[in-house]
């Protein structure tokens, strides 16, 4: 083996990681579109209303954005660890770095960045995405002829079809079944946001307690895998155990926050339902026809012409509550 400008012959150029999921950038930027274009409405509110509608729309916002970027984020267990192993093969290279292995719903990152980074002239900074929407042992098969680090083509083996450990079935049905319900959960958040807007504000926080439930429900799915055994595999002296990741963390908060405002909407609705649907700037109905509104005079010009009335003003001594709408 020669080297030419210090690159292995049959290998291509070493892809450097990637800074950021295009798929979590598309739903973060859309979401703060939405919020900021929301929050525009805020100066045309009086009171304290403005307060509260602020508060509604970023806690609404958060609470969709974060359901539906958990979908796409490879952080739902991850397994780290410093050890020295083989670079690449037909090389005896031994390099000391920094091994990753990420869990996501949709398939695993893996990354290998050096310590340090430059090390055989190269840098070693690799950030690699393998996802199992239907196999993975063609992306398996293109990283092998790409000349990956062996760290790297290791890892994704475990998760191939023919691998004895077995692991791409237990993610991979978890995963879907998770990421099912997660988008459950968003038709629930969605729901419960035009039921807010209408005089149905219990609806509304029923939905709300739905939307957490198919929260647990999906942390429930992925949790079952990480009780199932686990097939240990190690790479030089260390060995990978995964654990929960920030993204099972997100959803467990994002899950109690949506109980949390359900349960409070349900109990407000009975103890204080005139304050709560003032709070939402909903119009209500009263239907209390013992009510009287005094004294009004009805202008008989604007009556039916069918009906015979004097052209004079017509004296009503009362007027039933139900003819009108309070706001």
């Amino acid at each position: 083996m020669t080297f030419y400008n210090d690159i292995y012959p049959f290998y291509p150029l070493q892809r450097t990681s990637f800074i950021f999921n295009g798929h979590l950038l598309t739903v973060i930027t859309c979401f703060l579109v939405l919020t900021l274009s929301l929050l525009l409405i805020l100066p045309g509110i009086r009171g304290k209303s403005r307060l509260f509608w602020m508060l509604r729309i970023i806690l609404s916002l958060f609470v969709g954005s974060v359901i539906v970027a958990l979908n796409f984020t490879d952080n739902w267990a991850e397994a780290r660890m410093t050890t020295n192993a083989t670079y690449k093969s037909f090389s005896n290279a031994v390099v000391h770095a920094e091994i990753g292995l990420h869990v996501g719903l949709y398939g695993i990152n893996v990354t290998l960045k050096g310590k340090p980074v430059i090390q055989f002239n190269e840098t070693i900074d690799y950030n690699e995405m393998f996802t199992w929407r239907d196999t993975i042992e063609e992306e398996y098969k293109e990283a092998l002829e790409k000349g990956l680090p062996n760290p790297i083509l290791y890892i994704a083996e475990k998760f191939t079809l023919s691998s004895p450990c077995g692991l791409i079935f237990h993610y991979r049905h978890s995963g879907r079944y998770a990421s099912a319900t997660l988008w459950t959960a968003f038709c629930c958040w969605m729901l419960a946001n035009i039921l807010f807007s209408m005089p149905v504000i219990l609806y509304g926080g029923y939905m709300m307690l739905a939307t957490a439930a198919f929260v647990f429900t999906s942390l429930a799915t992925f949790t079952a895998i990480m009780h199932a055994p686990q097939c240990v595999f190690s790479i030089g002296e260390a060995t990978f155990e995964t654990q929960y990741s920030l993204s099972f963390w997100l959803a467990l908060a994002t899950g109690f926050l949506c109980a949390i405002i359900g349960v409070l909407v349900v109990i407000l609705n009975f103890m204080l339902p005139e304050k709560i649907n003032e709070a939402f700037s909903v119009c209500i109905d009263s239907y209390e026809d013992d009510i009287s509104y005094g004294e009004t005079y009805l202008n008989s010009a604007y009556l039916d012409e069918i009906m015979v009335f004097p052209h004079t003003s017509t004296k009503v001594t009362e007027v039933s509550a139900s003819t009108f709408q309070i706001c």
